[in-house]
């Protein structure tokens, strides 16, 4: 059995091509209302252009504003793969975003 290549394991041609087939995918699963499908397309997109993010841009210990939610900041603890770990700002629970859900300074 051909099991499908992890996202680590692909070319940025192949990250890109991937990105534009779940884009197609998300704007049927749009169209056709089916909220559930189009929101995991939407963050396979996100896992997907996190490992084509230069993580160097981002640092431990600084701020950044979330992509999807335009005012919301978040602090990096430390990275884990293309995950950074933190707290939203006015928030106590850690967790794991996508490197490509922070806005690049």
């Amino acid at each position: 059995m051909n099991m499908p290549k992890r996202y680590s394991e692909m070319t940025p041609h192949e990250l890109r091509e991937e990105i534009g087939a779940l884009k197609e995918q998300a704007v049927k699963a749009e169209q056709l209302g089916i909220v559930n499908e189009f929101d995991v397309l939407m963050r396979k997109m996100a896992m997907a252009r996190a490992y084509m993010t230069d993580i160097n841009k981002f640092h431990i210990g600084e701020t950044y504003e979330l992509v999807e939610e335009p005012g919301v900041l978040f602090k990096i603890t430390y990275f884990n793969g293309v995950f950074a770990w933190g707290y939203k700002e006015n928030d106590n629970e850690e967790i794991g975003i996508p490197i490509s859900l922070l806005q690049e300074k």
